[in-house]
């Protein structure tokens, strides 16, 4: 589930441009510069960002996160998991104790003061950073609900979804080289882990990655960096308890890995807690 601390990523900076070469044989010195151009021209393939792309990522996020393709049902989702971070909530798992939630709630009522939610951010504010349900219960998760419908609210859990996860993610793994597969590696990491720089957050697990193989950004292969990636993912989610099940990884991720899918073209088949999906198109 998403962790809510909004943290700035490092952004490598990919080279895109290789000047005309002298010689037939390139020079040493134009080496790094032809690996970023390649690693770049992968990455102009179709990314996560465009818009048929990050259905699909929304749609395996939420068979892992609510066990169901239809990731837009999920807008009135709530409970509490027993993660020790209080409720966990809406498409992409937005949390009460860790702030996440409250800056959501905090927009929606920027955008539509007096709605039923507003009532409930000096009780956000109070529990965050725990996983107590003082002064939200029942009454919240009812207003919650109600408040789904309105299609305001869900813009507005679209919007926090990109600024603090999907946008954050996908630049990164742009920048590390890695086309649509390995963004959303990136992406459903950070919606679980969250984007700090602690060992278990994003930023610890891409550094622990890093630490391990090079990107192809760096000139390394994109396949085994990937691997090595999910490997620090999978340590991280053994971390806890509650994200100890680590199939998102073992019977997704690494099956599209595993078969060269760095597109993440459809047809699309996976399991998740034994479950079996399929996406077609």
């Amino acid at each position: 589930m998403a962790l809510g601390a909004t943290a700035a990523l490092s952004a490598g900076v990919l080279a895109v441009g290789v000047g005309s070469l002298a010689s037939a044989a390139p020079a040493p010195a134009t080496a790094p510069a032809t690996a970023h151009a390649a690693a770049a021209a992968k990455v102009a393939a179709t990314g996560l960002d465009d818009p048929h792309k990050k259905d699909i990522a929304m749609q395996l996020v939420s068979s892992a996160e609510n066990s169901s393709l239809d990731w837009k049902a999920q807008y009135k989702y709530i409970e509490d998991i027993g993660d020790g971070r209080g409720y966990t909530a809406g498409i992409i798992g937005f949390c009460s104790g860790t702030g996440d939630m409250l800056d959501l709630v905090q927009l929606y009522t920027d955008r539509k003061p007096g709605n039923v939610l507003a009532r409930y951010l000096p009780a956000l504010r109070n529990v965050n950073g725990t996983d107590s349900h003082s002064g939200l219960g029942s009454g919240f998760e009812s207003a919650w609900r109600t408040a789904a419908a309105d299609t305001a609210f869900q813009q507005a859990q679209n919007d926090e979804r990109d600024r603090v996860y999907f946008n954050p993610s996908v630049q990164q793994a742009k920048a590390d080289g890695l086309r649509a597969l390995g963004q959303f590696a990136y992406y459903d990491a950070i919606v679980m882990h969250g984007p700090g720089d602690d060992k278990v957050s994003f930023g610890g697990i891409r550094r622990t990655a890093l630490s391990k193989a090079k990107s192809p950004a760096q000139g390394g292969d994109e396949k085994a960096y990937i691997n090595a990636f999910l490997d620090a993912r999978k340590a991280a989610m053994k971390t806890e308890e509650a994200h100890s099940d680590t199939s998102r990884v073992d019977t997704e991720q690494r099956v599209f890995l595993n078969n060269g899918n760095f597109d993440l073209n459809p047809p699309l088949k996976w399991k998740v807690y034994g479950d079996s999906y399929t996406i077609n198109q």
